[in-house]
């Protein structure tokens, strides 16, 4: 039986749990990529100018991909294998392949390629998560069901990131190889990964259920119009155009947000690696321990971002979305500026508080307020429209970073963070001019 809009039911916490636990897994692939990939790509050679080019492929494929299948899985209906989940496990598969694939490159090109193949696959899972709270929880629990998947994309980080310093500190495997060489600290993380990937997106597509359309037959009549590639590319194009008004605020303050972010993956390496270890020689174990301290930062800030996912909001209740955003982006941003002056490792986990605040907001806060604005039979589509505002701040940072750092900041790195946590607090001041709406 179809469930309309205003008829969804309350789900209990237990099956927000089941329908968000697959964000465990899809996080588990992109911490290991935001902690270690720069860190592969220059151990087989990349230079640290390459570097953001080399990145290319994160926003690229968001860029291509979470539109194409946000618009595909609107279409998709089965009474079995439902709209979304198809997605969850297509993606999750190619994914885990990849996360296998990536630390056994034997060359750069190699490395590159599977990053392409990487991201692509995880936007392919990623991508219907988002429109799934749209289409299971009434709009009282939609703050709550994004606040779940900021809960495991924290804990999968957390648990992702340590893992290179696990294997190594602990367990005794070595972090540090032959040139060219990725490290069997790096390997073995990256292994575990793909398996959780795998297995915590079946946890969500065997656990949980999805509503039909409202309307079959109006559903198919709308579905067999559109029918065709032509005709996808030709709405797509006009959907962009038609967007809610909300959803362009909300881009501004997406664009200087993931700036900030792209800046902080692609450089926190080569920026720990130099700043607070004092090298810049990939082969050398001094290198490899910045590595492996930067998995650490990156658990300090997945894990406080963990921790604060189901007080904001709360805090949002009592001041408004908007307003909790643009305190937690601005926070993060000083943390981010902070990490410029801080030589001691250890010190350099107090920024990662502030950071860890504003990517629990970012990942709750702007759907949250986007949710009740988009049309319900055109959720995937919009939310993967909405993917472009994280992705071309990306390519613009691929685009010019590399060349600022070589030819303006001499190849110190940490300028980018700092260049980043300027970004992060224009991105919180810009919330002020975003007006949230009550209902769709």
């Amino acid at each position: 039986m179809a469930i309309s809009l205003k008829e969804k039911p309350r789900l209990t916490l237990t099956q927000i749990f089941n329908m968000s636990f697959g964000f465990l897994g899809i996080q588990f692939g992109f911490a290991l990529q935001n902690a270690n990939v720069s860190r592969i790509f220059q151990t087989l050679g990349a230079k640290i100018d390459d570097i953001p080019i080399l990145w290319i492929a994160a926003p690229i494929t968001g860029f291509l991909v979470q539109p194409i299948i946000g618009y595909i899985s609107d279409r998709t209906w089965h009474p079995k294998f439902g709209r979304r989940r198809p997605f969850f496990f297509m993606g999750a598969v190619f994914s885990s392949l990849a996360l296998f694939l990536m630390p056994n490159s034997s060359a750069l090109w190699m490395a590159a390629v599977l990053l392409w193949i990487l991201d692509a696959s995880i936007n392919i899972s990623m991508e219907p998560f988002r429109a799934f709270v749209g289409d299971k929880l009434p709009a009282e629990q939609q703050t709550t069901g994004y606040a779940m998947q900021t809960f495991f994309i924290g804990t999968g980080a957390v648990i992702a990131s340590l893992l290179p310093y696990f294997f190594t500190n602990v367990l005794g495997f070595s972090n540090t190889a032959a040139e060219g060489i990725i490290p069997d600290s790096v390997k073995y993380s990256f292994f575990i990964g793909a398996i959780v990937f795998l297995a915590s997106v079946l946890w969500t597509v065997l656990s949980t259920d999805e509503f039909p359309p409202e309307d079959i037959a109006k559903w198919e009549q709308e579905k067999l119009k559109s029918k065709g590639l032509f005709n996808g590319i030709i709405e797509i194009v006009q959907g962009v155009f038609k967007m809610p008004k909300i959803m362009l605020q909300l881009a501004i303050v997406q664009f200087f947000t993931w700036l900030a972010l792209f800046s902080m993956w692609i450089y926190t390496t080569s920026s720990v690696a130099q700043n607070a270890f004092g090298t810049t020689d990939t082969t050398s174990k001094a290198f490899q321990d910045a590595g492996d301290w930067v998995g650490v930062m990156f658990m300090v800030y997945n894990g406080i971002s963990a921790i604060v996912a189901f007080m904001l909001p709360v805090l949002a209740k009592r001041i408004g979305k908007n307003y909790t955003h643009m305190i937690c982006l601005i926070i993060g941003g000083i943390g981010l500026i902070s990490m410029f002056i801080i030589k001691d490792k250890t010190m350099l986990l107090l920024p990662m508080l502030g950071v860890g605040l504003a990517w629990a907001s970012t990942l709750t806060m702007p759907y949250a307020i986007l949710a009740n604005s988009l049309p319900p039979n055109k959720m995937g589509f919009y939310m993967g429209v909405f993917n472009f505002f994280i992705v071309i701040p990306q390519i613009v940072a691929a685009a010019i970073l590399g060349f600022f750092i070589k030819n303006v900041f001499n190849s110190e790195s940490i300028y980018a963070l700092v260049v980043g946590g300027i970004s992060m607090v224009i991105a919180g001041v810009l919330c002020l001019q975003v007006k949230e709406t009550k209902e769709a």
